[in-house]
């Protein structure tokens, strides 16, 4: 069992750091409706003999019953997990411990993004290789080698880091369809914010990726084709997916929301807009009522409005239209709580991340670029209504 943390700039930010350039990505994204049904013979590939999987009470009845029929199917033995819902580390060390006498070759996580999270922690201590089912498009974690661990009560805790990204990343549309129009949205809200990201992270000379280097150019275009995808068909896939239809804009923006943007962000590099987010955890009423994507949204908002950007008004309108939260009111922090509000701004000012700004970011800064996107959020839902943001959180 591995124990000791690794950490990625001990390997290639040595001995200048940001004098590189590195790419990072899993290394098979296979997508598209019913694959699931395949996934035994897809781990064929890496000759794997026994899988832990990792599912849900409710997955296990779902989706993972399709995969272990599979597996089955392909010859491979397996041992289940039950995944209790919160990716702390008292969950991973939980099944650490319970799958090392199976020694897997591979951990199945089947799940949404904290459930996959929790996987890749697995899969690390156990020294074993990983794949991912998502059963959600709702976040950009699958393909990365980075894991959010939270604590218990949810607030955001530590992020580890691994050697390897995942040796599969398993999509079935015909499972995305099926899943509430929130989560694409929400996935829409977190893949928003990595073009805007990484653009900040290449146009400052010092700024650098997830691990320390300076990001490829192949990294900012698919950060950048990633925003490209969601402003032209983003509208349509929520509406496709709000009536369980499959469709060409429905493939596209679960590729954008998985793939593009979990390229993106990890070989792109994050700003402002995630570290804000994750601050956002600090309120606990926040962290149980919104999703990762929906608290990203509101940190896009907030850095394109600290950098002045020509875009914050389409990104504005765009969250509107598809149900995204545009001001605190949204945000249930309306109106705003002094001591709340100074709580996620202290969390947001101890990230290092902002530092990839090209300029310094004060407390004040961050409190006057919230007041900024909150008051043209506040201004737009007068003007366009908030009709798509009440169908989905009414």
């Amino acid at each position: 069992m591995i124990t000791k943390p690794f950490s990625p700039r001990d390997i290639f930010a040595q001995p200048v750091v940001n004098s590189s350039r590195v790419f990072l990505s899993p290394q098979r994204y296979i997508q598209g409706p019913g694959v699931i049904k395949n996934c035994g013979l897809y781990l064929s590939l890496i000759n794997a003999k026994h899988v832990g999987v990792l599912a849900s009470k409710r997955g296990f009845s779902a989706e993972a019953a399709n995969v272990l029929q599979s597996l089955s199917e392909a010859g491979i033995e397996y041992s289940k997990a039950e995944f209790r819902g919160e990716c702390s580390k008292e969950e991973i060390e939980r099944h650490t411990n319970d799958l090392t006498s199976a020694k897997p070759d591979c951990i199945l996580a089947v799940g949404g993004g904290k459930l996959v999270d929790a996987g890749k922690c697995i899969a690390y201590r156990l020294n074993c290789q990983v794949g991912i089912i998502p059963t959600l498009a709702s976040n950009d974690a699958p393909c990365s080698s980075i894991s959010v661990l939270y604590t218990v009560d949810g607030v955001k805790d530590v992020v580890e880091y691994f050697p390897q990204n995942p040796a599969f990343v398993i999509v079935d549309t015909e499972v995305i369809v099926n899943a509430s129009e929130r989560y694409l949205v929400a996935g829409i809200g977190d893949a928003m914010a990595t073009w805007y990201e990484a653009r900040v992270c290449e146009d400052n000379p010092v700024g650098s990726n997830l691990v320390g280097c300076r990001p490829t150019l192949a990294a900012s275009a698919i950060s950048e084709k990633c925003a490209q995808t969601l402003f032209e068909y983003g509208v349509s896939a929520a509406e496709n997916v709000r009536n369980n239809q499959n469709s060409d804009s429905v493939e596209r923006v679960v590729e954008a929301n998985t793939l593009l943007s979990g390229i993106g962000f990890e070989s792109g590099g994050l700003a402002l807009a995630h570290p804000l987010a994750n601050s956002y955890t600090e309120i606990t009423r926040l962290n149980k009522k919104y999703l990762h994507g929906e608290m990203v949204a509101m940190g896009t908002l907030a850095q394109l409005a600290m950098e002045n950007s020509e875009d914050l008004e389409k990104v504005t309108k765009f969250f509107i239209d598809i149900g995204l939260p545009v001001n605190l009111e949204q945000l249930s922090m309306h109106p705003l709580e002094q001591f709340e509000i100074d709580k996620v701004i202290d969390a947001a000012f101890k990230n290092p991340l902002i530092q990839r700004m090209k300029f310094e970011v004060t407390r004040d800064l961050i409190l006057q670029s919230i007041k900024k996107a909150d008051d043209l959020g506040t201004s737009f839902v007068k003007q366009y209504g908030d009709e798509a943001y009440k169908r989905l959180h009414d």
